[in-house]
């Protein structure tokens, strides 16, 4: 059994640009190098590999072999790789984080987070994202144990002295329910009707919010820390409770869910914050991120449809 040689990179890259430009001369021009050096670069590239990788007989240009073909989706890996890290390790040169953890709070609208990390990718090709969602005060505990650089947070982010804050925009939470509960059959609404059943409340386990409640209205709750789960119980009619209205918007459309015009319990306003640990200020990257939420923030306000 044959054991091939190792290639440098210099034949790789020079065999791309044959299979680029068509030709050696081609790739000569290209490359900026005598038509010489890229025959011989090549010769030396299919002596370590064991293979002809070009058809050079009978034929004006050279044209690659099955073995050539075979060979080019890896060499192009292999040089993208190459590439890649050669960005990664220029963009810590110039001060750009390798990675960034960012943390946002389950309330901002998905629309939102896709807007800003679309364009992150594209301004910051060199950083790895870890994106963590959360809920309440989950947001705020992950800056400050250092498992996130910054973090969406919500109304919690304020009077916490370890941390900075920037206004980052805000999402209309309203109260829901399925069309058939009873809530949602009321016209009106009286006082105090919604402490007759259960509210769905989401809640979590950080210390920000141990043992407090948030637009809670009846003292039957049943309590999760996953907002998709809360979504499918009010979409099967298990309670009521207060969402974003970006979330349920196609629900209100279609008629799985109804807003209930509460007067004890309208809706409201739920305000984001960029938020970082004082003592550990931003890189450029996180810093891109910050920017750009508190921007999108800006420049969409909530609205209340009437629906």
């Amino acid at each position: 059994m044959s054991t091939p040689g190792t290639p440098t990179f210099e034949q790789l890259r020079t065999f791309l640009a044959v299979v680029e430009a068509g030709s050696f001369a081609g790739a000569a021009r290209q490359m900026h190098r005598a038509v010489s050096a890229v025959s011989y670069a090549i010769a030396n590239l299919e002596m370590q590999l064991g293979l002809t990788l070009f058809e050079r007989e009978g034929t004006r240009k050279p044209r690659l072999t099955p073995a050539g073909r075979a060979v080019l989706a890896e060499a192009r890996a292999i040089t993208q790789g190459m590439d890649g890290l050669r960005a990664r390790v220029k963009g810590l040169l110039d001060g750009m984080e390798a990675e960034v953890d960012l943390a946002v709070d389950v309330m901002l609208p998905a629309e939102t987070l896709g807007r800003v990390l679309r364009g992150f990718a594209r301004a910051c090709p060199t950083v790895a994202l870890r994106l963590h969602v959360e809920a309440l005060g989950a947001v705020n505990a992950m800056v400050l144990d250092g498992q996130a650089a910054i973090g969406i947070s919500g109304p919690l982010a304020g009077g916490v002295d370890e941390l900075e804050r920037v206004a980052a925009g805000s999402v209309i939470m309203a109260p829901v329910a399925a069309p058939d509960h009873p809530l949602a059959r009321m016209d009106p609404i009286a006082p105090g009707a919604a402490r007759d059943h259960v509210q769905l409340v989401l809640t979590d386990r950080s210390r920000f919010t141990e043992g407090r409640d948030f637009a809670v209205l009846s003292p039957r709750t049943w309590r999760l820390a996953d907002l998709g789960a809360k979504h499918a119980l009010l979409r099967q009619g298990i309670g009521w409770g207060n969402m974003p209205l970006p979330l349920v918007q196609p629900d209100l459309v279609a008629g799985t869910l109804r807003r209930l015009h509460m007067p004890d319990q309208p809706a409201g306003t739920y305000r984001f914050f960029g938020i970082w640990r004082r003592d550990t200020p931003p890189g450029p990257g996180a810093g891109w991120l910050l920017e750009q939420f508190a921007t999108l923030g800006r420049e969409v306000p909530p609205t209340l449809p009437d629906l």
